[in-house]
């Protein structure tokens, strides 16, 4: 694979870096995270129609500028570096995969084209525990008639108070593990819908809980064929652990510059504590754990866009568990270990509420538990290569 950015990706990049540096200050984010809905609504308008980030990886056909998932990367990385806030992630990178692997060609143009406008937020409702595998979709879903019944509670769901589309995760109530999982995609002004925001550590990324209370929808609104979505639900959410380790590098990669400028103007016994060997050695710890998660991030982007792409190398598809579950926990790992060692080197100031720090770290805590902890995904890794060697 080439790791070296073309000339319209690495246009792509700067555009993004210089236009997120101007709108998403420090002073922007604080504002956003205060507001109502956690975002400015203004300010999602432009990316979606002045920039049309969140049509980047929506095929032509449905409104969208066909490229691929390694360009999504590419602006989340950025995303990442500025702390925006906004329903992209939710919107792109948990809604669209679904409807993009698991919807007919009816539901997406249905859909796809007003997430590629920018007219229609949307995320991805899964779980209804702590974790994120099959076992944690609890949400029933009853065929009745000529549709079908679901009740049940989701917790943790990005955007989940704000977005305007749900893509619902349930299944058969008889049904264990990866047996009985139906997705299904509905708009969340139905009166059966129940949502309100959580307060979280990450005040930048907002999560609700979304209660259905005996929700019918007709069979229109199945993705799929029932009971047979946890083939498509695992991919995306493979897919959103390689998103949001792009994401946590661009993160890990701000706090980082942000300790290095702060030590370079530092100043302890005459000199800039930048000058100390010690906290050389420090740096440069950091500085090698993020070359190594960055490589890994954009190593599984690669194997991403295998997967979205209609004529991709299924080869490289197949290589989906492995690669997300190793750039999420790698990336989660750098993320967390560049934040807490930016409070230490930071000294007294470095968690107080005016310095930016303390933001980076709360994101790196949170995103590092959000699709699952990095033992988990470890856990993942030794599982599937030892089923290899057997």
């Amino acid at each position: 694979m080439d790791f070296a950015f073309s000339d319209e990706q690495e246009m792509i990049r700067a555009s993004a870096e210089e236009f997120l540096a101007d709108v998403s200050t420090s002073g922007a984010v604080r504002a956003a995270m205060a507001s109502e809905l956690g975002y400015d609504p203004a300010l999602w308008q432009r990316l979606c129609r002045d920039l049309c980030w969140p049509a980047i990886h929506i095929p032509e056909e449905y409104g969208g500028l066909g490229l691929g998932f390694v360009e999504l990367a590419i602006l989340l990385e950025q995303m990442g570096r500025r702390l925006l806030c906004s329903p992209f992630f939710a919107t792109a990178c948990l809604a669209t995969p679904a409807l993009l692997l698991g919807a007919s060609a009816a539901q997406k143009q249905r859909w796809l084209p007003r997430i590629a406008e920018g007219s229609l937020t949307a995320t991805l409702a899964s779980s209804s525990g702590n974790g994120w595998g099959a076992g944690q979709v609890q949400v029933s879903a009853l065929a009745e008639g000529d549709g079908y019944l679901l009740d049940g509670v989701l917790e943790h769901v990005p955007d989940g108070h704000s977005a305007q589309l749900l893509i619902i995760a349930a299944r058969h109530p008889h049904s264990v593990g990866t047996d009985g999982i139906s997705l299904f995609a509905v708009e969340a002004g139905h009166l059966a819908i129940q949502r309100r925001s959580l307060p979280t550590l990450d005040q930048t990324r907002r999560l609700g809980r979304i209660e259905l209370r005996q929700l019918y929808l007709p069979a229109e609104h199945l993705l799929g064929d029932y009971g047979t979505a946890w083939p498509v639900l695992e991919r995306v959410l493979q897919l959103a652990c390689i998103a949001q380790a792009a994401e946590q590098i661009g993160g890990a990669q701000q706090v980082f510059d942000l300790t290095l400028a702060y030590m370079q103007e530092r100043r302890q016994f005459g000199r800039p504590i930048a000058s100390f060997q010690a906290l050389k050695h420090r740096a440069a710890d950091l500085m090698l754990q993020l070359e190594c998660a960055r490589s890994a991030s954009y190593y599984a982007a690669c194997v991403g866009q295998e997967v979205l792409a209609p004529a991709g190398d299924a080869k490289v598809a197949e290589e989906l568990p492995l690669a997300a579950a190793l750039a999420k926990a790698q990336c989660s790992e750098s993320y967390y270990q560049c934040a807490a060692e930016s409070i230490q080197l930071h000294g007294g100031v470095g968690f107080t509420w005016e310095y930016d720090p303390h933001l980076y770290f709360k994101r790196a805590r949170a995103s590092e538990a959000f699709l699952g902890s990095p033992a988990l995904h470890r856990e993942q890794i030794a599982t599937r290569i030892l089923g290899e060697q057997s």
